[in-house]
């Protein structure tokens, strides 16, 4: 963690920020506070540079052309990919997702993404809809994935990462396997916000920027109660 105060990036809102993605800033922000962890949060846009000295970095979804802007400033300004070789932790969403892999189509051309995760997407037969559910990797130790897709892409994962889940209910990257981790990053197509549906992400985005194998209970009665009911909405 930065000095003593965690330091969040929302990377570019005016640009990638579709279904509601700006919630995991705020549920972030909010469970570090719970815990009387200092937090300054940032909401960088497209034509400022990016920090390389946060804490945590938020990606959002997007339409195509604002995905394939998003991924030439990103490797335009460098600041990003400077963050995680130091060790940043990363949430990327949807289209935050596929553009940290190698390559993604937007509006029918291939672009090259940060090539932060081993990972390429192009396009599938039919779009990605509905209630997503996984069970997530056990390394990770959480519970299962609950999220919303939307999504019109395909994810191939290459041998320097693993999936996030195993598909138990939805798409994801291919009807098999869902989002992708490596390192201190995760990428995942689950909207809701994913930090709502998902506070032990959340918890665990913290655990990692500040360093810490636990952090303090806090009451989860009602994103227990929203998880329960999308989770049954997936059929679980």
């Amino acid at each position: 963690m930065s000095e003593s105060v965690l330091r969040i990036v929302w990377i570019y809102p005016d640009l990638l920020s579709t279904y509601g993605d700006r919630g995991n800033l705020l549920i972030l922000a909010r469970r570090a506070a719970i815990r009387g962890i200092p937090v300054e949060t940032y909401q960088v846009r497209s034509d400022q540079a990016m920090p390389s000295t946060a804490d945590i970095y938020l990606i959002g979804g997007g339409e195509d052309g604002p995905q394939a802007l998003a991924s030439q400033r990103l490797i335009s300004d460098g600041g990003l990919h400077r963050a995680v070789n130091q060790g940043a932790a990363v949430l990327a969403i949807c289209a935050g997702y596929q553009l940290f892999g190698h390559s993604f189509f937007a509006k029918g051309e291939k672009c090259p993404g940060l090539g932060l995760l081993d990972l390429h997407s192009d396009r599938g037969e039919t779009r990605a809809v509905g209630e997503l559910r996984g069970d997530i990797d056990p390394r990770l130790g959480l519970p299962p994935l609950s999220g919303f897709e939307n999504h019109g892409g395909r994810t191939h994962l290459g041998p320097g990462v693993a999936p996030l889940a195993r598909v138990t209910a939805g798409i994801g990257n291919d009807g098999q396997t869902e989002g992708a981790w490596h390192g201190k990053i995760l990428g995942t197509y689950s909207h809701g916000p994913a930090l709502a549906r998902n506070p032990a992400i959340a918890d665990l985005l913290l655990r990692w920027a500040i360093g810490a194998d636990s952090l303090a209970p806090v009451d989860d009665t009602w994103p227990d109660k929203l998880r329960a009911e999308r989770l049954a909405a997936a059929g679980a």
